[in-house]
């Protein structure tokens, strides 16, 4: 047997394992509809004296100016799960079409999401707010109908 082609050949089945390991790896890749849009609360931003505590309020000075923030929430409908979805980036949200199709990545923490339709196929970054099992019609009927003769 040939000594020196031996390492080569182990050189090359050890390097060739990995490249037919990474074939078999599932992409978490999914498309769904955007079924409706809700603006929620998400923050308060608060100006005023409000942080300076008894110091002022005994001086009687308590004016604090508020405003509820309001952020998109995106319903994203897919044949087994249905995600509620809010942008990371709030301050430069983009309002995305309702009834459209996307396609979407999960990352860790976020979902990476491009609309298929449309000219902007930019893809964003959503956190997920909530998961929840989608809807499965009944196969069958819940209640059986009675037995009866027909007659």
């Amino acid at each position: 047997m040939n000594i020196r082609g031996t390492p080569v050949f182990l050189l090359a089945l050890i390097s060739a394992i990995p490249l037919s390991a990474h074939g078999n790896k599932k992409i978490d890749e999914g498309r769904g509809i955007l079924e409706k849009m809700e603006a929620v609360p998400c923050g308060a931003k608060q100006t005023g004296l409000a942080g300076l505590g008894t110091l002022w309020a005994s001086a009687g000075i308590t004016h604090v100016n508020s405003n509820e923030k309001l952020c998109p929430q995106y319903l994203l409908r897919t044949d087994e799960m249905d995600y509620e979805i809010r942008p990371i980036n709030v301050k430069h949200a983009r309002i995305l079409p309702i009834g459209k199709e996307g396609q979407f990545k999960i990352k860790k923490n976020e979902m990476i999401l491009t609309m298929t339709d449309g000219s902007d196929r930019k893809a964003r970054s959503y956190e997920v707010v909530s998961m929840d099992p989608a809807n499965q019609g009944s196969g069958g009927s819940d209640s059986p109908s009675p037995p009866g003769d027909g007659r």
